[in-house]
């Protein structure tokens, strides 16, 4: 997918992951959410981009030590060149140990356009990174700098993150729950039955805080509800 409209967009940042797993576990899609793999802060904004890989093997002092001339140049390319509305998916293989970016990486990601950076590994300078304002997902902050524990090899390829396969053009959602990918080619399809299930879930939240059951309401809606459903949406809803 070359890009993403904005109505998709803010309809997948609305639903957010919680809705968007239920719906893609009924269509059997049952690995899309990054394990171990958290927001650098609660309060920071909803994620939805496009995702372009970078992938990290682990370093070796003769390619990656302090006097080596051989130090790999992927990483810095991928700042410049992950476009703007895309997700910088690091491949870390988990390893926290050393940082997968810091912030003047990140500011330079903010400055281009992009969504979002997420590694299942670490970040460091991570008030840095939040000031910044982009979205970033990781396992937890890495002081130490990359090439202590990695070695940036390659671009736009398939990668692991979090235990989950992400290919570039995955669509990545994220908010304070997970992060998520989405299959380019379904997303339009998921995201519009997840608004219908997030604006049902609206409903049902009222109608339980007025204390009404869960029995014919939720997970399954009996005819009765749905009748209340359609009438509640007739007098415009209610907005939480």
């Amino acid at each position: 997918m070359a890009e993403l409209s904005r109505d998709l967009r803010a309809a997948l940042a609305r639903v957010g992951t919680s809705t968007l797993t239920g719906v893609l576990n009924r269509r059997g899609l049952r690995s899309m959410t990054l394990f171990d793999v958290w927001p650098l802060r609660p309060e920071q904004p909803a994620m939805v981009g496009i995702a372009y890989t970078m992938r990290f093997i682990p370093s070796r002092e003769d390619m990656d030590g302090p006097t080596s001339t051989n130090r790999s140049r992927i990483q810095p390319q991928a700042m410049e060149e992950c476009p703007p509305g895309h997700v910088l998916m690091i491949d870390s293989r988990g390893d926290s140990r050393a940082a997968s970016a810091g912030d003047l990486y990140v500011g330079r990601l903010k400055a281009r356009g992009a969504a979002g950076i997420v590694t299942d590994g670490g970040f460091r300078d991570t008030n840095g990174i939040f000031k910044t304002g982009l979205p970033a997902y990781h396992r937890r902050p890495s002081s130490p700098p990359s090439p202590i524990a990695h070695r940036p090899v390659d671009l736009q390829l398939p990668i692991a993150c979090g235990g989950v396969a992400v290919y570039p053009g995955d669509i990545v959602v994220g908010d304070r729950d997970a992060v998520l990918v989405i299959p380019p080619d379904i997303v339009e399809a998921v995201a519009e039955e997840a608004v219908k299930n997030y604006e049902y879930e609206e409903f049902a939240e009222l109608e339980v805080a007025r204390g009404r059951s869960l029995k014919g309401l939720f997970p399954v809606a009996s005819e009765e509800a749905k009748r209340d459903y359609e009438e509640w949406k007739k007098k415009g809803g209610k907005k939480k």
